[in-house]
């Protein structure tokens, strides 16, 4: 790994006078030289990287897996809906092209480790990036030099610090900006409908899966003639569900409960044939089917206020229409609710963050569930990232706080707005335009009814349509 230098430099308070403006403007000149730095080496981290490169500016990759994409390996099995041509960013691709790699069909679809192996992994090893990278980096903290979140003075001119572990020894890095694309994988929402973390749901962290498991592989032998309770209302959880189902078939003695607050279950199916993404379409037909033939038994609307266990057998208390509800005899709980941000390493900074979807504050009328789906969310860029901390971005679906409605293509786009914003093209950053079908571009699991057996898809980390 090649060693970056990284050049310091001064924070200067001066006394108002005539020579005030000159002297302000010093730290910022050198602060220019300073990187860029992006935490996170996923698709729109290495994508942010990406657009750096091409226009020639400095960066540094701060990753803290051993690898790049390390959170796509946990669902590598699975295969997305959305096509290659929707899950490559443009910059990305011509770098890779000038080496010589030769892009996937654009309409084949692709599973998690495709995309990793493919695109990621060749994307990461690109010369131009590969030096910039630094893996096994926890990022714990980021601030202003020498300054926190109450100073105010020529905070602008001040570069940002990035406290660091890496290795298991602190490591500062200085930056110009810092660009957040760290996603929310593994901060996934707790089970109780109050949406508070508690102790009874934590003790029981060896019965508790959160996410997608590979039910069909390396996880099969867990929920083998088990009774499991599938948490949530979006498609992450109907992924789960057709793959247990899948799996009842050679065990009919396994149970499978299906929980979640809507209010029919109609309400998860979609527009099933009516659908224009056609995959979409057949995972809410292939679900209806389930629940018609009582594969699956289905609690709806259930609101989680207890677990307990005795005789490790677990039992889950709620609501269901305002009466209480013991589900008993529970073996397994398999956990998608969607996920939330970790905003504790941005706590001396100045976010704009919205109070209820926990997204940038421009974002959230555009992206609010409430009101949106994926296919609805219009363009955004730089413009709308923007936080009372000047330079400093979150991408991706962190960006997006608690609202499902992400989309892979959508954090391209973003990033190329605000690598070109912090480039000093600002026409190009205001300029922003994104190529999606009708309806979006979202993910489904296992498809493989009529079709290719091994034609499967998730969406890895939220519960609605969406997802990266």
């Amino acid at each position: 790994m090649k060693n970056i230098e990284l050049k310091q430099t001064e924070s200067c308070c001066v006394s108002p006078s005539i020579n005030q403006k000159v002297t302000m403007q010093q730290p910022k000149n050198k602060m220019n030289k300073l990187p860029v730095a992006i935490i996170g080496a996923g698709p729109i981290g290495l994508a942010a990287a990406a657009h750096l490169a091409e226009r020639g500016e400095n960066f540094i990759l701060l990753e803290s897996g051993p690898q790049v994409g390390r959170n796509i390996s946990d669902w590598g099995h699975v295969r997305l809906f959305s096509p290659w041509q929707y899950n490559m960013d443009k910059a990305a691709a011509r770098l890779l092209s000038k080496e010589g790699w030769s892009a996937p069909s654009p309409d084949e679809l692709p599973t998690g480790l495709e995309l990793l192996e493919k695109y990621l992994l060749p994307l990461a090893n690109l010369p131009e990036i590969r030096s910039r990278l630094i893996l096994k980096t926890k990022v714990l903290g980021i601030s202003r030099k020498d300054t926190d979140k109450m100073k105010s003075e020529l905070r602008e001119t001040l570069p940002f610090v990035i406290y660091a572990e890496v290795d298991g020894i602190m490591q500062n890095y200085e930056a110009k900006a810092v660009i957040d694309a760290s996603g929310t994988w593994g901060h996934s929402n707790p089970l109780y409908a109050s949406g508070i973390w508690t102790k009874e749901e934590q003790s029981l962290s060896e019965s508790i899966y959160y996410g997608i498991p590979n039910i069909q592989g390396i996880d099969k032998e867990r929920y083998i003639g088990k009774s499991i309770a599938v948490v949530g209302g979006g498609h992450s959880a109907i992924n789960t569900l057709l793959d247990l189902a899948q799996l009842k078939e050679s065990d009919p003695c396994m149970k499978i409960v299906w929980i979640m607050r809507k209010n029919r279950v109609e309400d998860a199916y979609g527009g099933e044939e009516n659908d224009q993404l056609q995959a979409r379409g057949e995972l809410g037909s292939r679900i209806h089917q389930l629940i018609n033939s009582e594969q699956i038994q289905v609690v709806t609307p259930f609101k989680i206020q207890k677990l307990s266990c005795s005789d490790g057998k677990i039992t889950i208390s709620g609501n269901n229409k305002e009466e209480s509800m013991d589900l008993n005899g529970i073996d397994e709980i398999i956990v998608n609710t969607g996920s939330r941000s970790d905003f504790s390493f941005l706590r001396e900074l100045r976010l704009s963050i919205d109070q209820v979807t926990e997204s940038i504050e421009n974002l959230s009328s555009l992206i609010d569930p409430n009101v949106h789906s994926c296919g609805t969310v219009r363009p955004h860029g730089e413009r709308e990232l923007r936080h009372s901390e000047k330079d400093f971005y979150i991408v991706g679906m962190k960006s997006y706080g608690r609202a499902p409605t992400f989309l892979m293509a959508t954090g391209y786009e973003q990033v190329r707005s605000v690598v070109a914003y912090l480039s000093g093209d600002y026409e190009a950053a205001l300029k922003v335009e994104l190529d999606l079908p009708e309806t979006g571009v979202c993910s489904i699991n296992n498809l493989s009814s009529k079709k290719d057996e091994n034609s499967c898809s998730i969406e890895p980390a939220e519960n609605s349509s969406c997802c990266n």
